[in-house]
């Protein structure tokens, strides 16, 4: 069914920078405890996907769109909050993968990106999008994350139903992704490809005129493009990962629903959704193990489907998944990779439709992996988990989402010295160094930027104890003089010359090993904290 995806104002929307007003970063890092993506690259096997040693991966995973739109990059590189901070963010929240749509638009040689704060962001200024794209790959592998990248649109005005356009053409299409695919050759950070977001019918009865799946029409027949694209980047990186969407409605349009007989209308869903013919005709793929598909699952506060209205919903809604995509991986076909799910949940219904959801992926390790729409606040139709100031976080979605959440692998701090204790223990016998006793930590700080009256940092605190600290707090002390002027990641106050940065309410708890950055701008001399300590104990 057509589902708009509506930006709302902030489509172009630029933070206002006031002169004398230097916006800060955002950074947290926090390692994750279990290896959720997995090492080297992802293949197959059955329904699930597995890493390079035959472990299985789950992909709990997010969007982060805007390379899509006429901005050529990823929104909110206008607000307060730097792109770094936002990645970070997502890794500790639990997101191990990063979907990112792009246009065509953002890929031409030339492509020129906007919409970007250049004080909070001074090292994206001049690079192209693709440029950028690189820097966001790099830093969320060293976090270990994972990146699919999703061919949104054809060009930036809007989506498509065909994976071709009058001005882009099929040989467009697949010779940029042949350059994606080359480009990332051997990083595997980008595990693969979402070929075409959201392949849907489109015109009426009589004629089919739309995305139609196993129709055997070259033209229309998205499985049979799936296999043309899919096969082309394994040609380039076998290694890759070809995701592939549903349709609407398999024939392509609604050439049934007109003669006003329910009996005959066509089996329609979501645009991309609609993976029901999948098993009877599948795509098929010239390197093996390569294949995940991904469908997209909307509320009500999308689009009204008639099933939200069921007298026992949402009970039925199960059956309704199984007949588009889940039978795909309960019978051991494919993976699935739901590339898109996502509500305002304004509606009651929407809540309930998503924990609902949520059960049916299933817990664990083994269960459908998943990317979230959306991270960006400013998606019209359904909001995100990062609120308008791209800093702080729905902690209502996030609830609902976190039982599902494995984080990535990496996540430890990057950039700037690796510094140790300053204060706490130094180690035992040359035999080893003994075990730090709980509420332990060490401290490293790092100057991120400096003007006339004021400067921005870092402090990244870990606990180096044996348990976990919660709630934690941090403290550090400034010179006389030294004034906060705001902060992040953590509620960031000042009394005389003693800052505390408490624990925020989406994460109170720092575990063992963990470590936590805590951003600010201060005015002032730029001054290095001194006598950090995390819940009293001296780093």
């Amino acid at each position: 069914m057509f589902r708009p995806k509506a930006l709302g104002g902030a489509l172009t929307a630029l933070a206002t920078v006031a002169a004398g007003v230097f916006f800060a970063a955002a950074v947290s890092t926090t390692p994750a405890s279990a290896a959720g993506t997995g090492t080297g690259y992802l293949h197959t096997n059955g329904s699930q996907i597995v890493d390079s040693t035959g472990a299985t991966v789950r992909l709990t995973g997010i969007n982060w769109f805007g390379m899509e739109t006429d901005n050529k990059t990823f929104h909110g590189l206008w607000s307060s909050n730097p792109w770094r901070g936002q990645l970070d963010t997502m890794a500790r929240l639990g997101y191990n993968t990063l979907r990112v749509p792009y246009s065509n638009d953002a890929l031409k040689p030339g492509a020129t990106a906007t919409g970007i704060n250049d004080f909070v962001n001074p090292d994206l200024i001049g690079l192209s999008p693709l440029q950028i794209l690189d820097k966001v790959i790099a830093y969320a592998g060293s976090k270990g994350m994972r990146i699919i990248l999703d061919r949104h649109r054809p060009t930036s005005a809007g989506q498509s139903p065909l994976w071709y356009t009058p001005t882009v053409s099929e040989a467009t299409w697949i010779n940029d992704w042949k350059m994606l695919a080359q480009r990332y050759a051997g990083n595997p950070t980008v595990i693969g490809a979402d070929l075409h977001n959201e392949p849907h019918a489109e015109g009426t009865n009589p004629a089919a005129t739309g995305a139609c799946w196993g129709c055997g029409d070259t033209a229309r027949d998205w499985r049979l493009a799936a296999e043309r694209a899919g096969n082309a980047i394994l040609g380039v990186q076998p290694n890759w990962l070809i995701f592939v969407e549903g349709v609407s409605c398999p024939s392509g349009g609604l050439s049934n629903v007109w003669d006003n007989d329910p009996s005959n209308d066509e089996d329609c869903g979501w645009w991309g959704g609609n993976l029901s013919k999948a098993g009877q005709f599948p795509v098929r793929l010239n390197v093996a193990n390569r294949l995940v598909y991904s469908p997209h699952e909307y509320a009500t506060s999308v689009y009204r489907q008639t099933w939200f209205d069921a007298p026992d919903y949402p009970a039925n809604m199960p059956a309704i998944w199984d007949k588009y995509f889940g039978y795909l991986y309960k019978q051991n076909i494919a993976p699935i990779m739901m590339g898109e799910f996502g509500s305002t949940l304004a509606d009651p219904k929407d809540r309930v439709w998503l924990e609902k959801l949520m059960a049916y992926t299933g817990t664990g390790v083994t269960g459908m992996s998943f990317t979230y729409w959306s991270w960006n606040p400013n998606s019209g139709d359904t909001g995100g988990i990062a609120l308008d100031d791209w800093t702080n976080i729905n902690t209502t979605k996030q609830a609902i989402l976190q039982p599902y959440l494995i984080a990535p692998s990496g996540g430890g701090p990057t950039g700037g010295p690796t510094g140790g204790p300053t204060g706490g223990p130094t180690g035992g016998p040359t035999g080893g160094p003994t075990t730090p006793p709980p509420g332990a930590c060490t401290a490293t700080y790092r100057q991120v930027n400096a003007w006339q009256g004021g400067f921005q940092g870092e402090l990244t605190v870990k606990n180096t104890g044996t348990a976990a600290v919660n709630p934690w707090s941090a403290t550090w002390t400034w010179p006389s003089g030294v004034t906060l002027g705001s902060g992040w990641n953590a509620t960031v106050t000042q009394s005389g010359t003693t800052v505390t940065a408490a624990a925020p309410s989406h994460a109170p708890s720092l575990a063992a090993g963990a470590s936590v950055t805590v951003g600010f701008t201060a005015n002032g001399t730029a001054s290095t904290p001194a006598t950090v300590k995390l819940n009293g104990a001296s780093c």
